[in-house]
């Protein structure tokens, strides 16, 4: 039986590998853009930094080490330089695709984070694959801008998987979707009409603001706004401010709200602060021509007729009163049935013309006595 040399014992002692197959090295040296494996084989292996990683401006030196112990898939037995090519990247691609499929298999809520923001949705990393999320499956609403998303950890679920043809594709808005229908059936749960409810302001129109309740938008309509009047929403309400309303109305998955609380109703005391006789003060707010609308108080309008305006003849209020400027009127009339006030600047000019008249008369009473008086004596 012949004996081997010292070099065949060592052949035979070494592994043999296959292209394709999963290697665990040791790392005996490291350069800035190729890591050096020691595989138990008759050749060392070697990743460029192409196989390792897709970031180009990637110092290897500053991630591994030597001494580490890391996983590769072979390449080629023999690069042509007498060593094994292996590569770290698509061992882990592989390893993402079996991730992505059993996720995809089982509808598994994935967590990645934002890669690169495309022009038509977003691409993100697992396990160094990349899925694609278009932009119609971002959000359940739409967004024009996606680069906020950008470095984002998102949750999202694998619709489609296809890595012959290199086309996952991830749905965020799906989650989103169901998890938007949770929180609008436990809302409905826990509300009434008559609650009162914090929201934030999430759009203002011209005959409105709409405010998210945490599942589903509410109505705050332009007339619920004030006991005032509101003539424009945009000035008084900003998207993102807190507001506390109150629950109007529930009519199936629409909620009116309101902010005229019934504490805060100016026409609950306004039969004693506006009795017929009253002097008041108020200002003009709009004017018609047959007559001016005095605001007594935010909510509390009273009416003025052109008749009413002065003991001259006055053609149109517009003639002698102008919005804005304040006024001082007799309530001739009021209504709380139908919340109407009448008011009469006439009345209360007679009033005060009349007055200083009966303090003459009262003097001149006086003086006649006392000139009596003195006859008299």
């Amino acid at each position: 039986m012949s004996e081997l040399s010292f070099e065949q014992m060592l052949e035979e002692s070494l592994k043999t590998i296959r292209t394709g197959e999963v290697v665990t090295g040791k790392v005996i040296d490291v350069k800035e853009d190729e890591i050096v494996l020691n595989i138990g084989y008759k050749s060392d292996g070697i990743i460029p930094k192409s196989e390792y990683t897709n970031d180009s401006s990637l110092d290897l030196r500053t991630v591994v080490h030597v001494g580490d112990e890391m996983e590769a898939k072979v390449v080629k037995v023999n690069d042509g330089e007498g060593q094994v090519a292996l590569s770290y990247k698509r061992l882990a691609a592989d390893r993402g695709n079996k991730r992505l499929e059993e996720a995809f298999n089982n509808q598994e809520v994935l967590t990645a984070r934002v890669a690169q923001v495309l022009d038509g949705g977003l691409s993100v990393v697992v396990e160094e694959t990349r899925v694609f999320i278009p932009a119609s499956l971002v959000s359940d609403v739409y967004e024009r801008d996606l680069t906020k998303y950008a470095g984002q950890e998102i949750e999202f679920v694998v619709t489609e998987f296809n890595p012959r043809r290199r086309r996952i594709i991830g749905d965020r808005k799906r989650l989103m979707a169901a998890r938007k229908a949770e929180m609008q059936r436990a809302l409905f749960e826990r509300i009434n009409v008559g609650d009162v409810v914090e929201g934030i302001v999430k759009n203002v129109t011209d005959f409105g603001a709409f405010i998210d309740l945490g599942g589903a938008d509410g109505l705050l309509h332009i007339s619920e706004m004030s006991w005032g009047r509101v003539e424009n929403p945009r000035k008084v309400f900003k998207a993102g401010e807190t507001l506390t309303t109150l629950i109007k109305d529930i009519n199936g998955d629409k909620i009116a709200l309101s902010l005229k609380f019934p504490e805060q109703n100016p026409w609950a005391d306004a039969a004693v602060k506006y009795a017929a006789g009253n002097i008041v003060t108020g200002r003009v707010a709009r004017m018609t021509d047959f007559g001016a609308f005095v605001e007594l108080e935010p909510g509390v309008d009273a009416l003025l007729h052109v008749s009413q305006i002065s003991r001259e003849h006055v053609n149109k209020p517009a003639d002698v009163l102008t919005i804005g400027q304040v006024i001082e009127a007799k309530v001739v009339d009021f209504n709380e049935a139908e919340h109407k006030i009448s008011l009469s600047m006439k009345a209360l000019q007679a009033a005060q013309e009349k007055a200083p008249a009966a303090e003459d008369a009262d003097v001149a009473d006086v003086d006649v006595e006392a000139v009596g008086a003195q006859l008299a004596g």
